[in-house]
């Protein structure tokens, strides 16, 4: 155990006491600093879990808070600030290291343990509260997080947030500080009372499983003897539906009498447009046969029906019976659309019978108006088909690359299928980029007009954009707008390309932000620096910064993945290239975002500026430069990490 330590009794009932006091706090810390990758079930138990295990073990002659190894046998130093220090550093260290210690098998096997077990319920914070921010968190680094739980929310002075987090093991803690200090969030909205970790919702999974699993387990058994006496006497093997999970039969989610059936007048009458409000709708929504395979296809583990998952979405079979949004035949396939929850299931065969079965999954969390307008209902000859939603008013097609592309109307049938519209090819040249323009009908909302991009998944992307913060467009803080306007096309043109980088990403929305402009030397005219953001469904984003001169293809910047930076929570920016002149000479820019009072370069160029840029003589190529930028608070922040093709 080396220098690990255990605690005297007396240090224990008072950690012990401390804990129950502070349960909800510690419950708010662990889940907010785990991984932002769990499902929401799986993080509010590793949460309490983390937190149930934070007390102390026991042994005469310690107490808490005296030098030495942490008590969960880490070897990091013991938590400050008394036992509520101790159980906050132990709460942390399992939160930040959900896998294990260095060392353990779990941690060797590269796996977090499996959560505790809820036997027939599935749990979940409410929606507004701890769940809220934790999505709005993602992409923040956990240590960061944590920071900015245990300093904004708990109140800790700075020291002492960097004491903590030291003791939970934190390479960085004053850096992580840092960040937290720079994360742009309201307090008055967390320390509401509906910001409580411990307040959950609950669901059953399987209350018929308890009543029925003796006779279901029969039955199965009963046709597996059937179906192995067949492919015997046969010498076939068993169709590909015949081991459906049994928790969803029992819980009578594959029986296409019980599929949620939304009313069509329904979207025109409510406070949630979402996918929630789609009706059922197309010629085969009657077809129980169709219904039933589909279901069937999902229940199953059959390797007949290809299975394809944008990334993390779980494909298991629901637990409950899912919502039918569409069933009818459209370019020779037989389709069936049905939601479940968070995420939105396409099923498709040959319209003649089950043949070139397959399943889509994709995830539609938080889905509003604009993100729930279409889903990809078929795809055939490089064109796709949407089914759109009930509140899209117009429909039509434009090229993204060409600002002053009026755009082609888009024919839509009664059952909301379109006709079939051109995408972007996923490779070779890129001479155009067709997207998706759609307006809304009057009777949800005011009019409003919006464009989707196609990248290959079931859900089409958002596309959107920010204009520069001192600009004539300019608008507070930092909201973007639709991709619609002359200013927004004309970012977008140089732009677009780059979306094929994102094909196969469980992308929700992507967001063109301009958020510097700054002349280039020797007269090369004014250039707008842009980061481009592409938020995933499950809050982290991938980021890329360019460089637009007045003439000629924009510059690489940087790059970085799964990070908040450009987003809401990430609204402070500092990024630096190197540029070269018409006349052949080097510089090296910076620009920052709107709180950006001034910019130092230190290492191979010396320089500094009052302002949102800076301009100096390159050095060396190679040779690093370090930026910095002050905001109007007196915060300091690094450039984005994630070199780009200007320093190449």
């Amino acid at each position: 155990m080396g220098t690990s330590q255990r605690f005297g009794s007396t240090a224990v009932e008072a950690a012990e006491a401390v804990l129950v006091e502070q349960y909800p706090h510690l419950v708010r810390l662990a889940y907010l600093t785990l991984p932002d990758g769990l499902g929401r079930h799986a993080r509010v138990l590793r949460a309490h879990r983390a937190v149930q295990r934070g007390l102390p073990r026991a042994r005469a002659g310690d107490e808490l808070g005296r030098p030495g190894g942490a008590p969960d046998g880490s070897g990091a130093p013991p938590g400050p600030g008394g036992p509520l220090g101790e159980v906050r550093a132990r709460v942390l260290r399992a939160a930040l290291a959900p896998g294990g210690r260095p060392g353990t098998v779990l941690a060797r096997w590269g796996r977090p343990p499996s959560p505790p077990f809820v036997w027939g319920l599935r749990l979940w914070p409410p929606a507004g509260g701890v769940d809220e921010t934790a999505r709005l968190l993602g992409g923040v680094p956990a240590a960061v997080r944590a920071a900015f739980v245990l300093h904004r929310l708990d109140g800790l002075a700075e020291a002492e947030t960097v004491r903590v987090l030291a003791a939970a093991g934190v390479a960085d803690p004053a850096r992580s500080v840092r960040l937290a200090l720079a994360l742009p969030v309201g307090e008055t909205l967390l320390r509401s009372t509906e910001f409580d970790a411990c307040v959950v919702n609950t669901r059953p999974t399987d209350l018929l499983r308890r009543r029925r699993r003796v006779r279901v387990g029969w039955a199965a058994a009963a046709v597996l003897a059937l179906v192995a006496g067949v492919a015997v006497a046969d010498g076939a093997p068993p169709g590909p539906d015949v081991r459906p999970a049994a928790g969803a039969v029992a819980a009578g989610a594959l029986d296409p009498d019980r599929l949620v059936r939304i009313p069509a007048a329904a979207w025109s009458d409510t406070a949630r447009v979402d996918f929630t409000a789609w009706p059922a709708r197309g010629a085969r929504a009657g077809d129980r046969a169709l219904l039933a395979r589909a279901l069937g296809a999902w229940a199953s583990s059959s390797a007949r029906v290809q299975v394809t998952a944008a990334p993390g979405t779980p494909t298991d079979p629901p637990g409950r019976p899912p919502q039918l949004l569409y069933a009818g035949d459209v370019e020779g396939r037989a389709v069936v659309l049905l939601l479940d929850a968070d995420r939105v299931v396409r099923y498709g065969e040959a319209a003649g019978g089950p043949r070139e079965r397959a399943l889509d999954f994709a995830r539609t969390d938080e889905a509003g108006v604009t993100t729930a307008g279409a889903l990809a209902v078929s795809r055939a000859g490089g064109r796709v088909r949407y089914l759109l939603a009930p509140w899209i008013a117009t429909a039509a097609t434009l090229d993204l690359l060409r600002p002053a592309d009026a755009g082609r109307p888009l024919a839509v049938a009664a059952d909301g299928v379109t006709a079939a519209a051109a995408v972007p090819g996923a490779s070779g040249p890129c001479a155009g980029w067709p997207v998706l323009a759609l307006t809304s009908s009057t009777r949800i909302v005011e009019k409003h007009s919006f464009v989707l991009a196609d990248l290959g998944a079931l859900s089409p992307v958002h596309l959107t954009y920010t204009p520069l913060p001192d600009g004539p467009n300019a608008v507070p803080a930092r909201q973007p707008r639709e991709a619609t306007g002359p200013a927004a096309r004309a970012a977008w043109a140089p732009l677009a390309c780059g979306l094929r980088e994102l094909r196969g990403g469980a992308v929700r929305a992507v967001n063109v932000w301009d958020f510097a402009a700054s002349e280039l030397p020797e007269g090369g005219g004014r250039a707008v620096w842009s980061c481009t953001r592409a938020s995933g469904w499950a809050g982290p984003g991938d980021v890329f910064v360019r460089l637009r001169p007045p003439a000629g293809p924009a510059q690489d910047v940087a790059r970085a993945r799964s990070t908040a930076a450009c987003g809401r929570f990430g609204q402070h920016l500092l990024v630096g290239t190197r540029w070269r002149t018409a006349a052949g000479h080097w510089y090296e820019l910076a620009a920052g975002s709107r709180e950006v009072a001034s910019i130092t370069a230190t290492g191979a160029v010396r320089a500094e500026a009052t302002g949102r840029s800076l301009t100096a003589p390159a050095g060396p190529e190679g040779a690093p430069v370090t930026l910095t930028a002050r905001l109007a608070s007196g915060a300091v922040i690094t450039a984005l990490d994630g070199a780009g093709g200007g320093r190449d």
